[in-house]
């Protein structure tokens, strides 16, 4: 980080030369108040009118999403009987993100967020309706919904960045690792509901209401965008037309090792670390020979960690590098242990740690660099972020998929943990040396304490 050593993890990031508000940051909070970090409640960006909106939407919306993603992959494989058919249609929806990403951002950037969220939200919603209409009427093809899920990933280019940009103009600087921890255990929620309810709506009246409810699912957030009250967001920078402007923000982000280093950590969770449908999956058949039941126990029970992660985060109040970096360290020790786990039931209780310190790195990476970015560059630096983590899944799994089948499940899920702590090991060291800090470990009252320290505090002391 770039500019020097002051604290005890890691170097502090770069102030911006016009920020909304002015204020004091620090290399373990950045964008703290100058009171220096403090604790915040866990539903305190709650409190804001405008972010009340948009999360009461999401939480509608997000139940409608994940309802869709079942009812999608039910209808391809109803249609085709093929389950290459159905990796075909997540790897359409994906695809827009890998190609497009970065070009969503430079728009973003240029947009006024709300505007921009209300078209991108009622293309979504069409989509839905139109798959809706289609499967009701008894007319869908397999390639209406290839057409669809790589309509709604166009949709996604622009909406991702411009959702997660759009929560600073709705909380301001203080409240955003609040608000960005809320949208996550919102998020977790839905995913505990949406599949549950769309497996009823499926069984009960068909798949076709699962896509309709999705579609009627979007007015919740419409409504919330429409009702905020404009005096009351947080004006931020836009980036004016230009050329060179993907150019700039990749300059951007490489000049800054608080940017850059983050994203590549995440980039290494997300590869290798989150290949839970091939692991999970593999040991409910092949090791402990259990069935469907025990794929959903554990897919429900590390939602309920991701969950409990998602809160915690939203209580901190801060986003601290050494709590990302002990994520990631803990996240891929946690899946080494669970590698080796003799039992099914222990194994099922390794997911709810694994969920909850994997949501740890997710939020403190999203929230850290959204607190350290420029406003101007926020679209374009999140959508870089959004594609290294969503563009993750595409290319570890394969490589998940090659080393299960060679050497077994188990050594698949323990190289995946190997290299996410391993990565996470590295960038510490990493960022330590760029920042002159050393290794510090003792004793705060009874607890341990290891940390990062300044090198220049050995050397004044020695000097006195």
């Amino acid at each position: 980080m770039s500019s020097g050593p002051g604290a005890d993890s890691a170097p502090a990031p770069t102030t911006h030369e016009s920020p909304p508000t002015p204020e004091k940051r620090t290399p373990e909070t950045p964008g703290a108040s100058p009171e220096g970090p403090r604790k915040s409640s866990m539903f305190s960006s709650l409190k804001v009118r405008n972010y009340r909106l948009f999360f009461a939407g999401q939480v509608v919306s997000n139940i409608g999403t994940w309802m869709q993603r079942i009812a999608q992959d039910w209808l391809v494989l109803s249609l085709t009987g093929s389950s290459t058919a159905v990796g075909v249609t997540t790897a359409l929806q994906f695809l827009p993100m890998l190609l497009f990403g970065l070009y969503g951002g430079v728009l973003v950037d240029r947009l006024r967020k709300r505007p921009t969220l209300l078209v991108t939200q009622s293309a979504m919603a069409v989509t839905a309706i139109f798959l809706a209409v289609l499967t009701l009427s008894g007319h869908v093809q397999v390639w209406h919904v290839y057409v669809a899920a790589f309509a709604v990933g166009l949709a996604t280019v622009v909406d991702n960045p411009a959702r997660q940009s759009f929560v600073s103009e709705l909380v301001g600087p203080g409240q955003l690792q609040n608000a960005v921890s809320l949208n996550s255990a919102n998020f977790q929620s839905a995913r505990l509901v949406g599949p549950a309810v769309a497996g009823l709506m499926i069984t009960g009246v068909g798949t076709g209401y699962a896509f309709l409810a999705n579609g009627l699912s979007f007015v919740a957030p419409l409504a919330g965008l429409l009702l905020m009250r404009s005096r009351e967001l947080h004006v931020v920078e836009r980036a004016p037309r230009g050329k060179g402007q993907l150019r700039e923000g990749l300059h951007y982000v490489a000049g800054r090792p608080e940017l850059i280093w983050t994203i590549v950590l995440a980039g290494f969770v997300s590869t290798f670390g989150f290949n839970f449908p091939v692991y999970l999956s593999a040991f409910a058949n092949d090791v402990f020979h259990a069935g469907a039941g025990s794929y959903s126990l554990f897919n429900t029970l590390m939602a309920v960690g991701s969950l409990a992660g998602a809160l915690l985060a939203a209580r901190r109040g801060t986003a601290r590098m050494r709590v990302l970096i002990a994520g990631a360290v803990a996240f891929g020790t946690m899946e080494a242990v669970a590698a080796i786990a003799p039992s099914l039931w222990l194994f099922a209780l390794l997911m709810a740690p694994i969920g909850m310190f994997g949501m740890t790195v997710n939020v403190t990476a999203n929230s850290s660099i959204q607190l350290t970015t420029a406003p101007a560059m926020r679209g374009r630096v999140m959508a870089l972020y959004m594609m290294v983590f969503m563009g993750g899944a595409p290319v570890g799994a394969p490589i998940a998929g090659w080393i299960t089948d060679a050497y077994g499940v188990r050594a698949g899920l323990a190289a995946g943990g190997a290299v996410s702590a391993a990565a996470a090991v590295g960038i510490a060291l990493i960022l330590a040396r760029v920042g002159n800090l050393r290794l510090s470990v003792g004793w705060n009252g009874k607890r341990p304490q290891v940390r990062f320290v300044p090198r220049e505090r050995e050397q004044l002391a020695a000097a006195a």
